[in-house]
């Protein structure tokens, strides 16, 4: 299958220094495949238009600029606008490998999928805090990484950080969701509903920025924690108890401490050993002290914030009967 027309559909708010920096990975892209960028400017007061003229000689871009009404009505609108078949989803905040598409047009020419997703990885530019973030959101022990994994391909629930969808599916789908965060896996589990199979391509990595601090990254995994107890509502079939994990972990941290003052200190020694095994492991994956360290605290950050936002959102929704929007309107856009 040689005849993919990819449209890549970036949405941005307020953040033109990103859209320099990855307007700028795409001038590295290898070989010679046609393909066009669609940035779509959600109600910005700090608008990336001049710096999208910059690059207008060099890249094929087209700029819209419409109210603020979220991510993933902006992607939608991005896609109706866009001329290919296929669209890339990135956010503004990542860098791309110079053979990113070579990856994504290989592996689709190879396995046709109507939606797919990629990993993060950061880069050596990172800051220290960019890159234990990065540790705590994609590795293996935390709750963070990519949702699927390889036993479970069709399974797999792309983000939208870096994610490919056709336009026969997003037709037949309608896009995403009003809902933020949650929007990108409440998109592909309307598709899997739909018929339609979704896959993780492991060599089309982008680099991650994640521009924030500590307490923005609480904020994100907090409301990561309170969105997926409304997936479940409206996708009875994608629970699972895995998602209890962080509220039982950060609970089981407390009761440690308790019981150790009891002078039971077996449960704290697990703790310190799975704090260990991480330490360890972001160290070598790292090859930084200090970053290891502070990956240590954002695995905290990432299950204290997560794990209490998915209490307090299945409290509100289960125990209290509440509706997603009337519990939580801060997660809704309108549209």
């Amino acid at each position: 299958m040689n005849d993919i027309d990819f449209s890549f559909i970036i949405p941005v708010y307020n953040r033109p220094d990103e859209i320099k920096e990855l307007l700028e990975s795409f001038l590295n892209f290898k070989g010679h495949r046609s393909y066009e960028i669609v940035i779509v400017e959600d109600g910005s007061t700090e608008t990336s238009e001049n710096i999208v003229e910059q690059f207008s000689n060099h890249l094929n871009i087209s700029y819209y600029f419409k109210p603020n009404s979220g991510p993933g009505d902006s992607r939608n609108f991005g896609m109706t606008k866009a001329k290919g078949s296929y669209y890339i989803i990135l956010d503004s905040d990542v860098l791309l490998p110079s053979n990113y598409l070579i990856e994504v047009e290989t592996f689709l020419n190879a396995s046709y999928y109507d939606c797919f997703g990629g990993p993060d990885a950061a880069h050596s530019s990172f800051t220290n805090l960019q890159k234990a973030i990065n540790f705590a959101m994609t590795s293996f022990i935390t709750t963070g990484g990519i949702r699927g994994g390889k036993q479970k391909l069709e399974d797999f629930q792309p983000r939208s950080f870096n994610m490919g969808l056709s336009k026969k599916a997003f037709l037949a789908s309608g896009g995403f969701g009003k809902i933020h965060p949650g929007e990108d896996p409440d998109l592909s589990l309307r598709l899997h509903q739909l018929g339609f199979k979704t896959t993780l391509i492991e060599t089309a990595f982008v680099y991650h920025k994640r521009r924030v601090s500590w307490s923005k990254f609480y904020t994100q995994v907090y409301k990561f924690g309170m969105v997926r107890p409304i997936l479940n509502q409206w996708h009875p079939k994608s629970k699972s108890l895995v998602y209890w994990f962080p509220t039982l972990f950060s609970l089981g941290i407390i009761v440690s401490i308790i019981l150790a003052l009891l002078h039971i200190n077996l449960p704290l020694y697990l703790y310190g050993l799975y704090f260990t095994l991480a330490f360890v492991m972001a160290l070598i994956s790292t090859r930084s002290i200090s970053v290891a360290f502070q990956a240590l605290f954002a695995i905290i950050i990432q299950f204290v914030g997560y794990g209490y936002g998915f209490l307090k959102s299945t409290f509100n929704l289960v125990v209290l009967g509440k509706h997603p929007e009337e519990a939580f309107p801060q997660l809704f856009f309108k549209v």
